[in-house]
């Protein structure tokens, strides 16, 4: 290949990359992000969540609640406190893990004890284990119903009026068949403070 072939294949490819890197780093992202925005602008922001004009989270990243008037989200394993936004992870623990299996007996014990759970009745997985990103949002339906007796006396109200909070915010699997159906525990908490109003000093 002679120089002058040289230079005409190299042209070609600088300019071959010029033009990808426009459509697929420049206009392809920006019309993605223009569907989006017209389409589902709540989603393609976070889903976040506002309260009297203030954001408070988003209802697609578990943070913690541990008052006895809340229902308490999936333990988690993000970041040294866990619920670390900027540390997603779970506890890497394999299933026979020496310190997962003392972990789990220890959640199970306190889960009992904050729910009054006699000793027979299985306790929910989801209740004692933390999730892949540790900032699962949702709990199970039976994670939900075991803690209504207590979230109910905490808020001197009906327990079948949190249950039907329960049912309220039970979100159905994906596409209707993938995952398990949950219950968004930000959304309900807020949705109990808003009808009990917020107890001073709860999160």
């Amino acid at each position: 290949m002679n120089t002058k072939a040289l230079l005409q294949e190299l042209k070609t490819s600088v300019l071959a990359i010029l033009i990808l890197a426009i459509l697929l780093c420049g206009i392809y992202p920006v019309v993605v992000w223009g569907i989006a925005q017209l389409v589902f602008p709540r989603q393609a922001n976070g889903s976040l969540i506002n309260s009297n004009g203030r954001i408070i989270g988003s209802s697609l990243i578990g943070q913690p609640f541990s008052g006895e008037c809340y229902f308490h989200p999936r333990p988690s394993a993000a970041g040294s406190d866990g619920y670390d936004a900027t540390s997603s992870g779970g506890s890497n623990f394999g299933p026979l893990s020496q310190k997962l299996m003392e972990q789990v007996k220890e959640r199970v014990s306190a889960y009992r004890t904050e729910n009054n759970i006699p000793a027979g009745v299985p306790i929910p997985a989801d209740a004692v284990t933390a999730s892949a990103s540790g900032l699962d949002p949702h709990i199970s339906v039976q994670n939900a119903e075991l803690q209504a007796a207590r979230v109910a006396k905490a808020r001197n109200i009906h327990e079948n009026d949190i249950r039907e909070s329960i049912r309220k915010f039970t979100e159905g699997t994906d596409l209707g068949f993938l995952g398990d159906s949950g219950v968004n525990v930000l959304k309900i908490n807020l949705a109990l403070d808003a009808l009990t109003g917020k107890p001073n000093g709860s999160q």
